[in-house]
């Protein structure tokens, strides 16, 4: 009997231990159903050490943007940030022409590279502030002032150049920066995890993030607690202000040219990446982990429509049904269903 009931109480262990985030467990199995199918139905060159590359190096622009919505949204009161992928082209755009007007890319490329991207995360800051007043100061719901500022970023990007591509050229650091790998790893992707992991280490063991998810969870518990709600709200725009530039940035250097329509469709694909990581619209919870492995689900689906030669429509559909799964699974407790069975033994 004493043998069955810790038998049973290591199962139960077990269980718990493996369905403790049913967010992250579902996004991991997700990855791997969709490369397992992907393998199957494209051949063996979908996992091929060039496509893994080229895959990787595409995450990071939706990837940085959906870290942005993720902080937003994780600081409550409808927090959520539509300005990103405006912003991240006004920064890479205002970099290139103020870059090149400064020095001259084939005479100093690296003192130019440098400076485009000193540029465009000033830019970026500058942008975010803006939203940061806007929503902790005058008091203006982040859905309609992000979505005015996106209007703004926008508008001053078509203006800078009559609504035409502004096209870079060939700089070898500025192409390395988007296009270079270290260890067989795209420098772009590395840098997108490494920015992961100092807002994970943020997040998890400094006050501003203890502050941001208490914010998030009880606003008013948090203004009796003396924090400075308005000054958190302040922050956190800003540093999504300054994600959206990197991601500029990033765009800018894969593609040799920055565009004011680039990534149109952008802000609703983040916005889908970070509910489907399981972050809280309401405010209050969410897991950059989960973050990224849905923003790399989402990269191989769309990887492997291409690979199948299938319209983007399909692709669009997949990731609305990739949704509609998750918020269905969501409410499925496997923890305690896995109790539940190995309990009645």
């Amino acid at each position: 009997m004493i043998k069955q009931n810790r038998q049973r109480g290591f199962v139960n262990g077990v269980g718990a231990w493996l369905f403790a985030d049913r967010q992250l467990n579902f996004l991991l199995v997700t990855n791997v159903a969709v490369l397992a199918v992907a393998t199957l139905l494209a051949g063996t060159d979908f996992i091929g050490l060039y496509n893994l590359q080229s895959m990787a190096a595409q995450v990071p622009e939706l990837g940085l943007l959906a870290l942005g919505v993720m902080l937003a949204m994780i600081s409550g009161n409808g927090g959520i940030d539509l300005s990103g992928i405006a912003l991240a082209n006004l920064s890479g755009m205002i970099a290139g022409l103020l870059a090149g007007w400064m020095l001259s890319p084939d005479e100093a490329p690296l003192a130019y590279t440098l400076l485009f991207l000193g540029i465009a995360v000033a830019v970026g800051l500058l942008g975010g502030m803006l939203n940061g007043v806007l929503i902790a100061w005058a008091g203006l719901t982040p859905i309609l002032a992000t979505l005015g500022t996106q209007l703004l970023f926008t508008g001053a990007a078509v203006v800078l150049t009559n609504g035409s591509a502004l096209r870079l050229g060939y700089v070898e650091p500025l192409d390395d920066f988007g296009n270079a790998t270290i260890f067989g790893i795209p420098l772009c992707f590395a840098l997108f995890i490494a920015i992961a992991g100092l807002i994970t280490f943020v997040l998890r063991y400094t006050p501003f993030g203890v502050h941001l998810y208490l914010l998030g969870t009880n606003a008013k518990a948090a203004r009796y607690a003396g924090i400075a709600c308005r000054r958190v709200i302040f922050l956190t725009y800003t540093v999504c202000g300054v994600l959206a530039s990197v991601a500029g940035a990033i765009i800018a250097a894969r593609t040799s040219s920055v565009k004011w329509d680039y990534g149109s469709s952008y802000v609703m694909i983040a916005i889908l990446i970070v509910v489907a990581a399981g972050v809280r619209p309401a405010g209050g919870y969410g897991r950059l982990i989960c973050v990224v492995l849905s923003a790399t689900a989402l990269q191989l689906l769309s990887s492997m429509f291409n690979f199948l030669n299938l319209s983007n429509f399909f692709r669009d559909c997949a990731w609305g049904l990739m949704l509609l799964l998750f918020l269905a699974v969501s409410r499925f407790d496997v923890k305690a269903w896995w109790q539940t069975q190995f309990a009645a033994r």
